[in-house]
């Protein structure tokens, strides 16, 4: 009689096992899938450069980059303004028109600033940077002006700004969308040209030049001398100008 209750125990333990392996065999079956799945994300740590100011662009009209550059400068340390800067060390080319034909010729914006800061175009990292460049070396300064392209925000926030390493960008005024309003056939390069003599450069109406000084989960801060203040734009619109713009960045170290 104890071995056949023995027996009934045992039969009844391999029965409990046995229906325990079904039910785990189809709530593995069932469950989802972690093959890949993407990882999560790190949250985004806000991060804000002190020092960074803005100086109202009331004077030098078409002189963005200028306000720009200046205000990096002085960000780190650096005796300059944004007068001084224009009047000394910017490199300026006139954007002529012939007046029978009314064909316009001016510089590659890469090589060399496309007007003046008091009235005129722009210019584009490659010059700006020389131009800067140009400025550290006359204040024997060790740091050198350096571009950075094809760099997401994103990516200038995670390598430069959250060591407190501000960076001039390319963007849009307000971030509204450029529209291509103006041409000239090329006339003036350099060594950083990317276009040749003879090519037609495409300006981009509403192109601006701030600098990236902080960022949180739904914003990016800029030095921008239209307001002549902190300015803060949407991540992703942000990012969108600054594509339109090219990818132009600059950072001083």
């Amino acid at each position: 009689m104890r071995n056949k209750t023995k027996l009934i125990l045992v039969a009844a333990a391999v029965a409990v096992l046995l229906i325990a392996g079904v039910i785990l065999g189809a709530a593995l079956k069932h469950a989802p899938s972690t093959e890949g799945a993407t990882p999560t994300e790190a949250p985004i740590v806000p991060h804000m450069i002190d020092g960074v100011k803005a100086t109202l662009q009331d004077t030098l009209m078409a002189g963005c980059e200028t306000h720009a550059c200046t205000s990096l400068l002085q960000s780190l340390g650096y005796d300059i303004n944004e007068f001084q800067f224009a009047d000394n060390y910017l490199d300026c080319h006139y954007v002529m028109e012939n007046e029978e034909t009314g064909e316009k010729t001016g510089p590659d914006m890469n090589s060399g600033f496309a007007g003046t800061a008091y009235a005129g175009w722009g210019i584009y990292a490659p010059a700006m940077a020389k131009c800067m460049n140009h400025y550290l070396s006359d204040v024997k300064s060790a740091q050198k002006a350096y571009v950075i392209e094809n760099k997401t925000l994103s990516e200038l926030c995670d390598e430069y700004v959250v060591n407190d390493i501000p960076v001039m960008i390319w963007a849009t005024t307000d971030m509204v969308e450029p529209i291509e309003w103006d041409a000239w056939t090329v006339d003036y390069v350099d060594e950083n040209a990317k276009y040749k003599k003879g090519d037609t450069f495409k300006w981009m109406l509403h192109e601006h030049c701030l600098v990236l000084c902080g960022y949180d989960r739904d914003y990016y801060y800029f030095s921008d001398s239209v307001v002549g203040d902190i300015s803060h734009f949407g991540r992703d619109i942000s990012e969108k100008r600054y594509e339109q713009l090219g990818w132009q960045a600059i950072v001083v170290k």
